[in-house]
């Protein structure tokens, strides 16, 4: 007897492996809505934005489509507020009331999804985009809805328990006032979060984003989301938002999530991404199948049609800065979420995002490291397993024109390499010692490095 149990527990756990290395075993690329639409985008939208993806994006690797926060929410016409709030009535009710089934499950705002009408949730939205061979996210607020706390809604899979009965009252987000926390410990607050994972199953859901669940980190809630994904009978990539995640955590973020944030929201400012590089540096040699590092959303093309941050525009980042936003994302083996509206995208954008070479970087690339940072210049590497050439990143971080050099010697590089341009797709020649190469102010290059020893 105890030898058949220990065999069904093997099986249990092999198969549980093999379900989990099926989940993001290289970093999840898409596109976000967040950036170009805030809290107010419709369906049409994200259709059109799918649309884009399927047409021009999903050979280079690009697939998953996920709607961001507030869904729920029903925005008056034309609003661009950032995180609106809820009020409260006399009674204690909150306004606007958040679209609600009654277990207390957030279901889509069918004024902004109109195909979520009659109860049908994200479920219509979920099939067209997995009609055009894509996936499908979604975010949410970590808890459980404060209305739902005040209705006692029954919690789905209990025996009488009830919202109210499961919320952390004193756990509360301090940007956005819809959710409370769980208490883990209470019984029914895991059953809570699996009724949220069998709905959104339901729906076609490939993808989560959970907010307000890293900073600060939320041991209990993290594991609880995870223990959910398990259950639901499909596999659902986990990210963790927003930064910065404590480093401290990063043994905890790798066992029970695929992704998570390093920073604050980031945005197209060049001080922002001077900043990256110092967040990528703390949480080098974590990255690896099933667990990536997040440096947020990729800030080209057209942002902040509907907010939250400043006005429309494309973005502010010279043509060198995105070379060098793609390039470090792509070294650092960053999930790559777009954050522009993608049918916007005029031929630059689509040129850096269909370069087939640079995401094999980001996609096949392992263990980036930095080699140096000095005098303004910086140089990252990866491996590439199976082979001994090596992806080496040139960035001129300052503000002049110069040249950043790179001593084969540093890497174990021997006899003579050819080095490849990967954003021109071409080699430029063959070198014995070292390489030099001119580049412009806050600009980048990419290298692929074949040694012929």
């Amino acid at each position: 007897m105890k030898k058949i149990n220990l065999f069904f527990l093997l099986l249990c756990f092999f198969a549980c492996t093999r379900l989990s290395a099926q989940v993001a075993a290289t970093p999840p690329m898409g596109w976000n809505s967040y950036n170009c639409f805030g809290s107010a985008v419709h369906e049409d939208e994200v259709k059109a934005n799918a649309d884009y993806m399927a047409e021009h994006l999903k050979r280079h690797g690009w697939e998953y489509v996920v709607v961001d926060f507030l869904w729920s929410y029903d925005n008056p016409p034309g609003s661009n507020i950032g995180n609106p709030f809820q009020l409260r009535l006399q009674d204690g009710s909150y306004v606007p009331w958040l679209t609600m089934d009654k277990w207390g499950r957030l279901t889509p705002q069918p004024t902004k999804f109109p195909s979520a009408f009659g109860g049908n949730g994200f479920k219509p939205l979920g099939d067209y985009i997995h009609s055009k061979g894509l996936k499908f996210g979604i975010h949410v607020m970590r808890g459980i809805p404060r209305q739902a706390v005040w209705s006692k809604s029954p919690v789905k899979g209990t025996n009488g328990i009830t919202a109210d009965m499961v919320a952390d009252t004193n756990s509360k987000c301090p940007w956005m006032n819809h959710m409370y926390g769980l208490d883990m410990k209470k019984p029914g607050a895991q059953e809570y979060l699996n009724s949220l994972l069998e709905l959104y199953a339901s729906w076609g859901v490939d993808f989560i984003k959970v907010d307000d669940l890293s900073r600060p980190y939320s041991n209990a809630e993290v594991e609880g989301y995870q223990k959910a994904i398990q259950q639901c009978g499909r596999p659902v990539v986990l990210s963790l938002s927003p930064g910065e995640t404590p480093v401290a955590q990063a043994a905890h973020a790798t066992k029970y999530a695929n992704m998570w944030r390093m920073a604050d929201d980031f945005w197209d400012n060049w001080k922002e991404i001077l900043h990256m590089f110092d967040y990528a540096k703390s949480w080098e040699g974590v990255s690896g199948p099933g667990h990536w590092p997040d440096c947020d959303m990729i800030q080209i093309g057209k942002l902040s049609k509907r907010g939250p941050v400043g006005q429309e525009r494309f973005s502010r980042f010279t043509e060198d800065e995105e070379y060098t936003h793609m390039t470090f994302w792509s070294i650092f083996r960053s999930p790559l979420m777009i954050g522009g509206n993608l049918p916007e995208n005029r031929d630059f954008e689509l040129k850096l995002f269909t370069n087939d070479e640079v995401i094999a970087v980001n996609q096949k690339g392992s263990n980036p490291k930095q080699l140096y940072k000095k005098g303004g210049a910086m140089i990252w590497y990866s491996q590439i397993p199976g082979s001994k050439d090596i992806y080496a990143a040139f960035f001129n971080i300052g503000d002049d024109d110069k040249s950043v050099s790179l001593n084969f010697k540093d890497l174990g590089l021997k006899g003579k390499v050819t080095v490849r341009d990967l954003w021109k797709k071409q080699d430029v020649g063959q070198y014995k010692t070292s390489y030099q190469q001119k580049i412009n102010k806050h600009g980048a290059a990419l290298f692929r490095l074949s040694p012929k020893n």
